[in-house]
């Protein structure tokens, strides 16, 4: 049966009446189509552009699909339609058109150096097999790489690039390769140079990001998930390393310290941003409107940009069209103007996916 929605669409802010047949969307009127909201504001659902539903809370790799189930759940009932999993190490393909889960941009196992990256998550290789990992690991996705660019280096007692210059280069190019795209974790200022000048197509995380890199992201078109989440939690990863590695401590507070004004700085280049909160681990699922709050509040995003970056603009960037002609049949409806108050995408009023009301 066709659905009927009728409500301020975002961004163009004009009152649309929107029809949904099966998972598609049309602005022909649909004789006999059940009206399901008459009133509010339209979004085509949030978007959380890094988490993990392969990894459970407290760092271990999920047990099964339930699980990722579970997960993936926790984020669509925050309003949240489409996810890209960035980085797995369970392998969870079935999951991709499940019709009451979220649409699933995903990339394979994290690719990570030996011995220096968390236990169980990624593949660990030396920098022989980096490229042909990226291959394998392509295979496994549905579009993206993950590589781990850098993470604490013991013998320096200090965050270091996870192999040399060369490798990581040849890592991005082993990708488009491959006909990925390629996503790299980086919190250290020389492994995001490496990287943003190899032509990685999204940072994650990006503390270490300089204004002459900011201009070039610009220029490249390199996106941004900060994270800004997990960056907060950068206090209590320096206090259990403080002990054994007081400068790699130091200089993790640094870069948290730094990093709302790096943000705004990405921001005024005109740097592509995306939300994500990096759930999975340490964070919780559904929190994608605390991560839109923090762009707005600490990084000063304005509401309208927020809310592209988590929804419309995050959306067509993943592959999954939004509220067009023909676009997929999701969307959020939220009672006030969420561009007046953000906080209003904490509780959305109606929730669609895939063309099915789940509330």
């Amino acid at each position: 049966m066709a659905l009927h929605v009728r409500g301020v669409l975002l961004p163009d802010d004009e009152v649309r009446d929107l029809w949904l047949v099966g998972d598609r969307v049309t602005f022909e009127p649909v004789p006999g189509a059940e009206t399901i909201a008459d009133g509010g504001y339209l979004l085509p659902g949030l978007t959380d552009a890094h988490c993990h539903i392969g990894i459970a809370r407290g760092g271990a790799p999920i047990a099964s699909l339930d699980q990722a189930r579970d997960l993936a759940r926790a984020d669509r009932d925050a309003g949240v339609l489409a996810i890209r999993d960035a980085g797995s190490p369970y392998p969870y393909p079935e999951l991709d058109d499940e019709p009451d889960l979220p649409r699933l941009a995903r990339a394979g196992r994290h690719i990570a150096p030996p011995r220096r990256y968390l236990r169980d998550i990624g593949v660990e290789v030396g920098a022989a097999e980096v490229a042909a990992t990226v291959a394998a690991q392509a295979r496994a996705g549905n579009g993206w790489v993950k590589l781990v660019g850098d993470w604490i280096d013991r013998q320096a007692g200090d965050l270091a690039p996870a192999w040399d210059a060369d490798t990581m280069t040849a890592a991005v190019v082993a990708a488009h390769a491959a006909g990925v795209r390629a996503a790299v974790h980086t919190f250290s200022e020389t492994a995001v140079e490496i990287m943003v000048r190899a032509g990685v197509d999204s940072v994650e995380h990006g503390t270490g990001l300089s204004l002459d890199l900011i201009d070039l992201m610009a220029r490249q078109g390199t996106a941004l998930v900060p994270t800004m989440i997990n960056i907060r939690t950068f206090g209590g990863i320096a206090d259990q390393a403080r002990a054994k590695f007081p400068g790699y401590a130091d200089h993790m507070l640094a870069l948290r310290d730094r990093f709302p004004e790096v943000v705004r700085a990405a921001y005024e280049a005109g740097v592509p941003i995306y939300v994500g909160t990096d759930a999975g681990g340490g964070i919780d699922h559904g929190l994608a409107a605390e991560e839109m709050l923090l762009l707005h509040d600490r990084a000063g995003m304005s509401p309208d940009d927020v809310l592209a970056a988590a929804s419309w603009r995050a959306r067509d960037w993943l592959g999954f069209p939004g509220l067009v002609e023909g676009g997929l049949a999701d969307l959020v409806v939220y009672p006030e103007d969420p561009r007046a108050d953000l906080r209003v995408v904490r509780a959305p009023s109606r929730i669609v996916l895939r063309g099915r009301v789940l509330r």
